[in-house]
C-alpha cells in the first residue's frame, strides 16, 4: 500500500480518478449499503429521488448546491448503516427538447411538419442518444453517489406504463376531463402552458381610452384598454349594473370602432367602476374574465389572433399583421378617426412564457384538464397533520395556501415529443375512447400504448384516431417517487423504498412538482391501500410491508405519501445579490470553478453558506477559504505520514499503529502527565460526531460544516497535532506509541466525519491508511458516533483553560508585534489552585505553543506599568515590555498607524454623511461600509490605548 502523499494537493487528478472508480465499480448500488446483499421489505432504509433534470440541460450552480446537499445526506445515511438509495433519472422536457430539435432542423431548412410526427420523433430520439443526458456525465464527475444501475427516464417503457395507468385511473374517476376553456397560450412554443409556467412582470405601459359610439345617439362610451389589437374581437361593452352614470345605456348597442359591428351594452357585476372610465370592452376569445362574462351573457366568441400571434381573417384589413404591428396600426387609425380620447401611462402585469420568455396570450382552446380540488384536500390535511414535514416552516404556509386556492390543471400540450394522450376519437359519433389498459409495447426501441381500441363502444365505428396532444411534462414528474420504483407493478424496490424518506427541491418548483407529487401519491397509492384493506390483502399492496390486515385505514395517508420530509433549499446569487441569469451572461458554471478550486472546495463553500430560508451569495473569498481548508487537511495527513520514520526507528510498522483493530481500541493513555490532550481530543470527537449528525438531520448544513471545520482545523490540526508533536518523536517508546496510535485513530475518524461534504479528498487519504481486506471505500464505512466512554467534560474544561492562556499570550505578542521566533517571559496570576496545578502539569506545551521562555506563577495583583495585560475571570496574564520591544520604534509605528486610521475613518464618515450618494448605492454596499467603519473605530481605539501604555 503506497503511503506517500505528494507535497502538492492536486484535486483534479484525484477527483477524476475516484469519480471513474466509483461509477465503474457500481459502488453506490443500494445492495452495497446496509447489511449488503438482497433487499428485503422492512429494512432500515433511506431513499431519495433525484429531482429529474431536463435531458436538454447541463449543470449550473443551483444544481451543484442541490446535488451536494442531497449527496451529503445520502452519504451520511449510508455511513450510518442504513440501506440507502439515491435514485437518479432524467426528464424528457417536452417543450425544451422539441424547441432544441426544431431549431436544429431549421438550420438544415427543415420544419417538423415536413417530416411528419413519427419521423420527427425519431429525430428527437436520435438527438437524445447523441446529445442528451449531459448532466449525468457531469454528476458522475462531481461525485454524486447515485445508484446509476437504477437510472430512469420519463419516456422509457416502465415509466410510460405508469403514466398510462395514472391517466386512465384519473380519467375513469372523472378527475381528468376535456373541455373548451381559456388557457395561457405561448405563440412561440405553439402550445398551452399552465398558470405556473407563466412568469409575471410589472411593466409601465399605456392605457388607451377609445370612444365607442352608442348606436342611434350622438353619444359615445369611453373604454380604457391596454390591448387595443384585441378590440377587433369585441362582442360587447359592459358596465356595472349599479353605476348610475351608465344605467341608461344598458340594453342599447355600441358600434365597434374600425369594424362597424354593432355589439350589445350589457351590465355585469364583474366590472370595476374605479378602473378607467368604468366601461370595459368584452372580448370573450382573448381574456379569461371576458370569457366568463361571455358565458354568463351568451356572447359569441370571435378569435382575431392566430396560434403564432398574427391577426387572422376575422381581423379584416389587419389580417396577417403581427400582433404588436397591428396594435400600432390600429392606434394610428383610431387617432385618424378621432376615436382616441386620451392616452395615459399605466403599470400592469405582463405574463411571459417561463421557457422562451414570449408574452403569452389568453386563448380559448380545447384542452385536457385535471380536477385539483379533490386531490388538494387530502394533500392539505396531510401537511397540516404533520405527516409530511416541510422545512423551512414559511414554505409550509405557502404550500397550504396554494392547496387552498388551487385551480384545475391544464395537462395537455400541443407538442409531438412526450406521452401522447391515451384517448382515441371516433370519426362517426365523436365519442372519446380510452386505451383498454396501461400495457405498453416497444416499437423501434420506444414505448407506446399497446391496448389500442379498435372500435367505438358507442356506435361500433372502426375509424378511431388518437388524440394529437401530449401530456404536460410535469404530469409524469408528479409520479416520479413511485413510478421510478416500479409502480404500478408490485416490485421489491417499491416495497422497500416507498414512501421515500426525503425530497430536496428548490422552492421555485414547490407548486410545479412537490405539491403535485403529494397529491398523486396520496390518491393513486392511497386508493391501492384502501382497496387492499377492503379485500383483506394488505400485504399484497406494493408498499404493504405489513402482515395482511395490519394496516389500519387511518394509516393509509402515512403510507401513501411520496416522501416523509420536504426540504426546500436556497437559491445561489451573485455577490451583489442578483439572481443568476444565462440571458444576462451572469450564470456561473460550477465545472469551471471545480477545475480552478476543486470539487470538494466548491461543495464545502456552497453548503457552509446554506442556512435554511436564506439565499447564498457567491463569494470568491469563501471558496478560497474552503480550498485552504482542503489544503490544511492534506498537509496534516502528509505531515503524519512524512514523520512516521521517527516511530519506525523503534521497529514499529504502520499496521501496528493504524490498523482497524488498533484504531478500534483507542484512546491509548499512558500516564496522567501526557493523557490530558488525548482524553480531550476523543471527547471533542465524540461531541463533534453527535452535533454534526444532529445538524444534518435538521438540514442545518452550514452548522454541520462549521462543526467539522472547527474540529478538523481547530481541534485536530491547530491544537492536537501541535500539542503532541514532542510525544510523537520522544524517547519514551510507550508514550510515543500511544500518541501515534491515537493520532491515526482520530485522523481516520475525522476523515469519516468529513467524508459526506468532501468525498474525494477523504477517499484519497483514507486509502493511505491500513484497512480491512474487504473494505472498498470510506463511503461504506461507519460515520463516527458519539461514545459515552469518550465523553470527558473535565478534560474539555481543563483544555479550555489552557487554550485561553495560550491565546491570551498570542494576542499580547501580536499587539506588541513581537518576532514570532523570539520567546519572552510572562507572568500568570490566579487564585485558583486547580489552575495553578493544571499549568504546572502542562507547562512544556503551554510555553511552546504560546512562544514563552518562562511563565512565573503568582496569586497577587499584576502591575500593568510598562506591560500588556490580559484579564479573565480565572487569571491575569502579563508580558512586560523589555528586550523584545523597541519602545521608541513602537511608539513611532503606533502614531503613524493611528494617523492613517483616523484619515480612513474620516473618509468613511463623509461617505456615509452624503445622503444623495447613499440613496443611489445598493443596500449591501452601505451596510458593508458601516461595518467596516465600526471595525476601524474599534481598531483605532485599541491603538490609542496601547500608545498610552507605552508612554506611561
Amino acid at each position: 500500500m503506497p503511503r506517500e502523499i505528494p507535497k502538492a494537493y492536486e484535486p483534479q487528478e484525484i477527483e477524476e480518478r475516484w469519480a471513474k472508480a466509483w461509477y465503474d465499480e457500481q459502488l453506490f448500488r443500494a445492495e452495497n449499503s446496509g447489511p449488503g446483499g438482497p433487499i428485503t421489505p422492512g429494512e432500515n432504509t433511506f431513499s431519495i429521488a433525484l429531482p429529474p433534470p431536463n435531458v436538454t440541460g447541463s449543470i449550473h450552480i443551483g444544481h451543484m448546491l442541490e446535488h451536494t446537499q442531497i449527496d451529503m445526506l445520502v452519504r451520511w445515511h449510508r455511513m450510518r448503516g442504513e440501506r440507502t438509495l439515491w435514485l437518479p433519472g432524467m426528464d424528457h422536457a417536452g417543450i425544451a427538447t422539441q424547441f432544441i430539435v426544431e431549431r436544429m432542423l431549421e438550420k438544415q431548412g427543415i420544419k417538423r411538419q415536413d417530416l411528419g410526427r413519427e419521423q420527427f420523433e425519431r429525430r428527437v430520439w436520435l438527438w437524445k442518444a447523441e446529445s442528451g443526458g449531459v448532466i449525468k456525465q457531469q454528476m458522475i464527475r462531481l461525485g454524486a453517489s447515485c445508484d446509476w444501475t437504477r437510472e430512469r427516464f420519463t419516456l422509457e417503457p416502465a415509466l410510460y406504463r405508469a403514466v398510462l395507468e395514472a391517466f386512465l385511473r384519473l380519467y375513469r374517476e372523472g378527475l381528468i376531463y376535456r373541455g373548451r376553456y381559456m388557457v395561457n397560450w405561448c405563440p412561440r412554443c405553439l402550445t398551452a402552458i399552465s398558470d405556473l409556467e407563466v412568469v409575471h412582470h410589472e411593466r409601465i405601459g399605456q392605457l388607451w381610452y377609445i370612444r365607442y359610439p352608442v348606436v342611434g345617439t350622438s353619444e359615445h362610451l369611453v373604454v380604457a384598454t391596454t390591448r387595443p389589437e384585441t378590440m377587433l374581437g369585441d362582442t360587447a361593452v359592459a358596465v356595472h349594473p349599479d353605476d348610475e352614470r351608465y344605467q341608461r345605456f344598458i340594453g342599447k348597442k355600441a358600434l365597434l370602432p374600425l369594424m362597424d359591428r354593432e355589439i350589445p351594452i350589457i351590465a355585469d357585476t364583474y366590472v370595476d367602476r374605479e378602473f378607467g372610465t368604468g366601461v370595459v370592452k368584452i372580448t370573450p376569445a382573448h381574456d379569461p374574465n371576458d370569457f366568463e362574462i361571455g358565458k354568463r351573457n351568451n356572447l359569441p366568441e370571435i378569435e382575431v389572433l392566430t396560434d403564432d400571434a398574427h391577426m387572422n381573417a376575422a381581423a379584416g384589413k389587419y389580417a396577417g399583421l403581427e400582433r404588436f404591428v397591428a396594435r400600432a396600426r390600429i392606434i394610428e387609425d383610431l387617432q385618424k378617426f378621432g376615436l382616441i380620447e386620451r392616452i395615459t401611462e399605466h403599470t400592469h402585469s405582463i405574463g411571459a412564457c417561463d421557457r422562451c420568455k414570449s408574452i403569452v396570450e389568453p386563448k380559448v382552446s380545447t384542452q385536457w384538464f385535471c380536477k385539483m380540488k379533490p386531490l388538494a384536500e387530502p394533500a392539505k390535511k396531510t401537511v397540516l397533520d404533520g405527516l409530511i414535514e416541510v422545512v423551512p416552516d414559511n414554505q409550509r404556509t405557502i404550500l397550504l395556501q396554494w392547496f387552498e386556492n388551487i385551480r384545475d390543471w391544464c395537462i395537455s400540450r400541443q407538442l409531438w415529443w412526450g406521452h401522447r394522450i391515451p384517448i382515441w376519437h371516433c370519426a362517426n359519433c365523436k365519442e372519446m375512447v380510452p386505451a383498454l389498459d396501461s400495457r405498453v409495447e416497444t416499437v423501434e426501441g420506444h414505448a407506446r400504448a399497446a391496448s389500442v381500441p379498435t372500435k367505438c363502444p358507442k356506435c361500433g365505428g372502426a375509424k378511431l384516431e388518437q388524440d394529437k396532444d401530449v401530456l404536460d411534462t410535469w404530469f409524469s414528474s408528479a409520479l416520479w417517487p413511485f413510478s421510478t420504483l416500479g409502480w404500478p407493478d408490485d416490485t421489491p424496490d417499491l416495497r422497500a423504498f416507498y414512501p421515500t424518506s426525503l425530497l430536496i427541491s428548490g422552492y421555485d418548483i414547490l407548486f410545479f412538482w412537490d405539491a403535485r407529487m403529494i397529491m398523486m401519491g396520496l390518491h393513486l397509492i392511497g386508493d391501492e391501500l384502501a382497496n387492499a384493506i377492503r379485500q383483506g390483502t394488505a400485504s399484497a399492496v406494493p408498499i404493504g410491508q405489513t402482515s395482511a390486515g395490519a394496516l389500519a385505514p387511518e394509516g393509509i395517508e402515512a403510507r401513501a405519501i411520496p416522501f416523509r420530509r420536504l426540504y426546500l433549499h436556497s437559491l445561489v446569487r451573485l455577490t451583489g445579490g442578483e439572481k443568476m441569469s444565462k440571458t444576462k451572461g451572469t450564470g456561473v458554471d460550477p465545472l469551471q470553478m471545480t477545475q480552478q478550486y476543486g470539487t470538494d472546495a466548491l461543495r464545502f463553500m456552497l453548503v457552509s453558506m446554506a442556512a435554511p430560508g436564506t439565499d447564498i451569495i457567491l463569494s470568491e473569498d469563501r471558496i478560497l477559504s474552503a480550498r485552504a481548508f482542503a489544503n490544511k487537511i492534506w498537509n496534516a495527513a502528509r505531515f503524519l505520514f512524512f514523520n512516521l520514520e521517527k516511530i519506525e526507528a523503534h521497529g514499529v510498522t504502520l499496521d501496528e499503529l493504524a490498523s482497524p483493530e488498533i484504531r478500534a481500541r483507542a484512546p491509548y493513555l499512558v500516564n496522567d502527565k501526557d493523557s490530558l490532550i488525548h482524553r480531550w481530543i476523543f471527547s471533542r470527537l465524540s461531541a463533534a460526531a453527535a452535533e454534526t449528525s444532529k445538524a444534518l438531520d435538521e438540514f442545518r448544513f452550514h452548522e454541520a460544516c462549521h462543526l467539522i471545520y472547527q474540529f478538523f482545523w481547530g481541534d485536530f490540526c491547530d491544537w492536537y497535532i501541535e500539542w503532541v508533536k514532542p510525544q510523537l518523536s520522544g524517547p519514551d517508546r510507550d508514550v510515543s506509541l500511544a500518541a501515534w496510535r491515537d493520532i491515526f485513530a482520530v485522523l481516520e475518524a475525522a476523515l469519516r466525519l468529513l467524508h459526506p461534504v468532501m468525498p474525494f479528498l477523504t477517499e484519497e487519504l483514507w486509502h493511505k491508511m491500513p484497512k480491512h481486506h474487504a473494505a472498498r471505500s470510506i463511503a461504506l464505512e461507519r460515520f463516527p458516533e458519539p461514545r459515552a466512554d469518550w465523553s470527558d467534560l473535565a478534560s474539555e474544561a481543563d483544555m479550555a483553560t489552557l487554550q485561553e492562556i495560550i491565546i491570551a499570550a498570542r494576542n499580547i505578542r501580536a499587539e506588541m508585534k513581537l518576532d514570532q521566533k523570539r520567546r519572552v517571559a510572562a507572568d500568570l496570576s490566579t487564585g485558583d489552585q486547580a489552575i495553578r496545578k493544571l499549568v504546572e502539569q502542562n507547562l512544556e506545551p503551554l510555553l511552546r505553543l504560546a512562544s514563552l521562555s518562562a511563565l512565573q506563577l503568582s496569586t497577587g495583583h499584576l502591575d500593568s506599568t510598562g506591560s500588556a495585560i490580559r484579564s479573565t475571570a480565572q487569571f491575569d496574564l502579563r508580558i512586560v515590555y523589555g528586550e523584545g520591544v523597541d519602545k521608541l520604534a513602537e511608539i513611532a509605528k503606533l502614531k503613524k498607524e493611528i494617523v492613517r486610521l483616523a484619515k480612513d475613518i474620516e473618509s468613511k464618515q463623509m461617505r456615509l454623511a452624503d445622503e444623495v450618494s447613499l440613496s443611489k448605492a445598493p443596500a449591501k454596499i452601505v451596510d458593508d461600509l458601516k461595518t467596516t467603519l465600526a471595525a476601524r473605530q474599534i481598531e483605532h481605539q485599541k491603538l490609542l490605548d496601547r500608545l498610552r501604555q507605552f508612554e506611561s
